[in-house]
């Protein structure tokens, strides 16, 4: 089955438009249940409701979380689908089995004494990448991207008279990121001093197109990104758990705490669906709920 599951992920790549990172991510959870199914000497085309059971169960024992299964699932319901509308097998078992029941876990988001403190420390550092690594905090925070989105454009993507970045989200829709003053600042610092030097450590014949590289003036990766964010740390000591994703929490959660309608989030986002940015509606409300147990004079106390 392994050419039928080719077949399938380079349809998923021309027809859906799925990352890399997806791809791999599909490859390897179908992977898995075909390896289960052979050691369970069970044949891909009699599979049953009962055999996927089974397989969640043994998962669940080996400590994967349900989070992760339900992800399984969803992964392996469209490979069925595929596969019966090939009339490879008679039907799709996975249509009758729901994904396990998962907790909710919201995303974390940092304060905007933390985003100051951390912004303040690090323009104050002097080493050949500070204006770089200064212009990625900047705008990460400013704008709300993807971390695949902000390694991935171009420096003439950039309209600097409007502050707007044109980028390609999932599934390669086009939109328009604005970005604030201080980021615009700082990105000019760095397109102007840093960026060219960065370019000429890169000796490839292909000059580099993407506006950020990294410290062997290469195109910057997602990897690569979350590399620098933990330098960050080491170098200002704050230690904040920093990763791309973080920031694009923090933007929403911050946008939304200065009372920016949920539409407008969506919007900003790239979110396909309203009830994806609806969780930030959960996150304002606990922060607000933090704050009142801890600011209000009569928190907990007893009659």
């Amino acid at each position: 089955m392994e050419e039928t599951l080719g077949e399938y992920l380079r349809f998923l790549k021309g027809q859906r438009q799925m990352s890399t990172a997806t791809l791999t991510s599909y490859e390897k959870d179908i992977t898995l249940f075909l390896d289960y199914l052979s050691k369970q000497g069970v044949n891909l085309y009699q599979v049953s409701r009962d055999d996927i059971r089974d397989f969640l169960a043994h998962e669940l024992r080996r400590g994967i979380s349900r989070r992760s299964l339900s992800r399984r699932l969803s992964a392996l319901r469209g490979y069925f689908d595929y596969l019966h509308g090939y009339e490879i097998v008679s039907s799709n078992p996975f249509r009758s089995v729901t994904s396990p029941k998962v907790e909710i876990t919201y995303p974390k988001a940092l304060y905007l004494e933390e985003v100051t403190a951390l912004f303040e420390a690090n323009a104050k550092r002097e080493d050949p990448l500070a204006k770089r690594d200064q212009a990625i905090l900047e705008l990460l925070y400013a704008s709300g991207m993807r971390a695949s989105e902000l390694v991935s454009f171009a420096p003439n993507q950039i309209d600097y008279r409007a502050r707007m970045i044109a980028v390609y989200g999932k599934g390669k829709k086009e939109r328009n990121v604005p970005f604030g003053k201080t980021a615009e600042a700082a990105m000019k610092e760095y397109a102007e001093y840093t960026r060219p030097f960065l370019a000429e450590k890169n000796h490839s014949s292909k000059r580099p197109k993407t506006f950020f590289l990294n410290a062997q003036g290469a195109p910057l990766t997602v990897r690569g990104l979350e590399y620098i964010l933990r330098s960050v740390e080491e170098k200002t000591g704050h230690y904040l758990g920093l990763h791309p994703h973080e920031f694009r929490h923090t933007f929403a959660t911050h946008l939304l705490e200065s009372g920016a309608d949920l539409r407008l989030i969506q919007e900003l986002l790239g979110h396909e669906t309203i009830d994806t940015t609806q969780v930030y509606t959960h996150v304002s409300t606990e922060h607000l709920k933090s704050q009142y147990d801890q600011f209000f004079p009569k928190r907990g106390t007893k009659k």
